[in-house]
């Protein structure tokens, strides 16, 4: 039999997928390594998953989100059309890199914006591969030695520039002053601010937008909501960059968000007092486990998110990882030249972090 690989295109045979975190078979494992949230979703989610009615399945969703984006809109300030909802918050970015970042030069764009996206050496390693997917150029900028971004290495010029804020995978917050530094500097180029982590740490960048028609923002209901099965993302934003997105989404897919996580995402938004709780217990949890670390001989990355980038001196990150698998703990490490001997390790419970803890404490005193 013929190797049908010869009916792939050259997009195909060419392009480097992103690799997901593991999702292992095995139940037993501490799960640290995607960033998912250590608590059950709030009570008001699991009613309104649990009363779907046979309409959630046999009809299609709304196409529009309504009630979702008004949802929304009432939480954030911002009104309905300033808002999109995606099938998770990835999905959201591929349809912004398509819709705002594309290789053709606008006719009428200033002669000192190029072709070119750009986005730091060190962060979400999607946003190369939806580069190369579809083939814009873009470079990246180096981060400081510490793994901080410093607004004055930011190239000037090109299409558009990404920022996770809080970055991934170092958790470092970038402040507000500086994003709005950013957009003043650039007003003919997008500015789209990744915010999936913002609720653990950081000042999300919603409260700029009336002044900046250059900036879109992004966030995911899969960390701080602990809905990251269900895939619900938004994108807030002027109503022109919003319809923008659209025109991506209803060109292949128009129901992106099925009717069961729209309820579940509203349940989820209007959950406040569980959101404060779990939240505040993820940052304690953190900023413990960050202080146990650094006892233990670790370097340990400031994080404003759900997690923690820390590195050992004298013990190899690859060797920690597998030893911490060997104790039934999952956790992430990235094989890029920089942050190749740092482990990521997603914020658990806190019996979680103390279980790791110990570990830790018994490989990096008896190698």
């Amino acid at each position: 039999m013929q190797d049908s690989r010869r009916f792939w295109s050259w997009k195909t045979a060419q392009i480097v997928p992103y690799v997901p975190g593991e999702q292992p078979v095995d139940t037993s494992l501490i799960k640290l390594n995607t960033n998912e949230n250590p608590y059950d979703p709030a009570p008001e989610v699991i009613d309104a998953v649990s009363t779907a009615d046979p309409d959630d399945f046999r009809l299609y969703p709304d196409p529009e989100n309504r009630r979702l984006r008004q949802v929304l809109s009432d939480y954030y300030g911002v009104a309905p059309d300033c808002i999109f909802v995606g099938n998770g918050s990835d999905e959201v970015l591929a349809m912004a890199f398509q819709a705002f970042f594309t290789c053709r030069r606008p006719s009428n764009a200033p002669d000192h914006l190029t072709e070119t996206l750009y986005f730091p050496d060190i962060t979400y390693s999607f946003y190369p591969v939806y580069a190369a997917l579809y083939d814009i150029p873009y470079q990246t900028f180096a981060l400081d030695d510490d793994l901080a971004l410093n607004p004055a290495d930011v190239p000037d010029g090109g299409t558009g520039l990404v920022l996770a804020n809080p970055n991934a995978p170092t958790g470092r917050a970038l402040p507000l002053r500086d994003i709005r530094a950013l957009l003043k500097a650039n007003p003919d180029r997008l500015v789209l601010v990744d915010e999936a982590y913002i609720d653990f740490g950081g000042e999300s960048a919603i409260a700029l937008l009336p002044d900046h028609d250059n900036l879109l923002i992004v966030q995911t209901m899969s960390k701080s909501r602990a809905l990251a099965g269900l895939r619900v993302g938004c994108a807030i934003g002027p109503p022109d960059l919003i319809e923008g997105l659209r025109r991506i989404r209803d060109s292949f897919n128009s129901y992106t968000v099925d009717r069961i996580a729209q309820k579940a995402a509203i349940a989820a938004v209007q959950a406040a007092g569980w959101f404060e709780r779990t939240r505040a217990a993820v940052i304690a949890t953190r900023e413990w486990f960050s202080a146990e670390l650094d006892q233990l001989g670790f370097t340990v990355i400031p994080s404003s998110a759900n997690f923690v980038l820390t590195s050992h001196p004298e013990y190899d990150a690859a060797w920690l990882q597998d030893r911490l698998r060997q104790q039934k703990i999952l956790v992430r490490r990235f094989n890029l030249p920089r942050i190749a001997d740092y482990l990521r390790i997603s914020i658990g419970r806190q019996e979680d972090m103390e279980r790791v803890r110990d570990v830790l404490r018994d490989l990096c005193g008896n190698r």
